[in-house]
């Protein structure tokens, strides 16, 4: 028996040495192709009583299995992929060894993508009749240069933060270019907001989600015209609802070189909000997606396969079997993540985003653990918005940027006892 997923090769499977040994994937069969990865060759979830944690679900290994693998099975997975046409036209056509953040990156924002259209308790089923918000979301990350969030964009913005196409990406630097490329996505409509310095500001996210408060606030003394402001009802109709859905990623480093086991607890709490979306990391040049855990281990799902670029048909379907992972996903000791990382939500009303606010804030009362960022209601003094910079694609203030965009994450606070 196999005790890391690397030592399968499948068809097309190239595997980076730096995450040798973290993952924990046991099969028992010895030479398998793609088609026949299914539940029954692959280690399950342990017999354990204690709960497994999925995006904010709670499951019992020994009587839920079934519903724990459609639930993995459910969320999008993004691997490296080959043969796709060039990034920038005359760029690499395949990501492996350099794209497992960006595809990281693309699997945290498709769960975002899922709960904003689909929501969080829709399954897929291999083979069933799709809706077409679905097929949708599936094509916007679709290898090629005009899919919202394919790898040729997110290489491309990420160019503007400092990063060649080619070069590994930091968890950091990819919020930053998701932040970027959902402006363009009117069809979601989603404001993605990074928390920079350590600090979510709550009348930050409040002005960004309801962007109606700032028009209504300078129409103040305005006439009523049916129920609202004159100002505000020059918003139009599609720029008045009530919230934007939110989507807040938190970059984090919780240590030096090793995670500090005082977060340890804290970060497992995370898993437990229904905001959840997750969290993007992993090891040095080795990223994963990790939607869950169970006991002292976390739930990922692993970018670290290649396989082919996928041609949607005339009619816009996707063939789509190879964008969900149909096996038992890895899993890792926590102790064994790097401690620079990026923890996301997704808030699609503002009950909701008030309901999180409330759930971090009784986290950070309890005992057993540190909090891994700070909540507050306004923007310290001492804090200078990003969006004042006014920071466009065409950076040439280095010193500015340094405070707010990654170099393989080295700028984050370190926090520590």
């Amino acid at each position: 028996m196999l005790k890391n997923p690397k030592h399968l090769m499948m068809p097309g499977h190239i595997s980076d040495d730096m995450s040798k040994g973290i993952s924990r994937c046991i099969f028992t069969a010895s030479t398998l192709t793609y088609d026949t990865l299914r539940f029954g060759e692959f280690e399950d979830f342990p017999e354990t009583s204690e709960p497994v944690w999925i995006l904010g679900k709670e499951y019992n290994a020994l009587t839920e299995k079934d519903d724990i693998l459609s639930d993995v099975t459910s969320r999008l997975w993004f691997t490296y992929r080959k043969n796709f046409p060039p990034i920038g036209g005359t760029g690499p056509t395949s990501d492996t060894g350099w794209g497992c953040m960006l595809r990281c990156g693309q699997m945290i924002l498709g769960e975002a993508l899922l709960c904003r259209h689909l929501g969080r308790d829709w399954r897929w089923a291999r083979g069933q009749k799709h809706r077409e918000e679905y097929i949708s979301i599936l094509n916007a990350f679709i290898d090629k240069k005009d899919s919202y969030y394919s790898i040729h964009q997110i290489a491309q913005m990420g160019v503007g933060e400092g990063k060649p196409i080619g070069q590994w990406y930091g968890p950091n630097t990819v919020a930053q270019v998701l932040k970027k490329l959902t402006v363009f996505d009117t069809w979601s409509r989603l404001v993605v907001h990074v928390a920079m310095d350590n600090t979510v500001v709550i009348e930050e996210i409040k002005r960004l989600c309801m962007p109606w408060l700032d028009s209504a606030g300078e129409a103040e003394g305005a006439t009523e015209m049916n129920g609202c402001l004159e100002g505000a009802c020059a918003f139009a109709e599609e720029e008045t609802a009530l919230w934007k859905p939110l989507v807040l990623l938190i970059p984090l480093r919780l240590g030096l070189s090793d995670i500090n086991e005082a977060y340890i607890e804290t970060l497992k709490q995370c898993f437990m909000l229904p905001q959840s979306l997750g969290v993007i990391g992993g090891k040095p040049n080795s990223a994963h997606y990790f939607i869950g855990y169970v006991g002292e281990e976390l739930i990922f799902l692993d970018p670290h396969t290649t396989q082919p670029a996928v041609e949607p048909s005339e009619d816009g379907q996707v063939y789509d079997d190879t964008y969900h992972c149909q096996h038992p996903p890895c899993r890792m000791h926590i102790c064994e993540l790097d401690p620079s990382i990026a923890a996301g939500f997704f808030c699609s009303t503002e009950d909701e985003f008030d309901d999180w606010c409330m759930r971090i804030r009784r986290l950070s009362c309890k005992r057993g653990g540190l909090p891994m960022f700070e909540l507050v209601e306004s923007q310290p003094s001492h804090m200078v918005s990003v969006d004042a910079l006014n920071l466009t694609p065409d950076f040439s203030d280095s010193d500015r940027l340094e405070r707010f965009f990654d170099s393989e994450d080295e700028e984050f606070e370190i926090l520590s006892l």
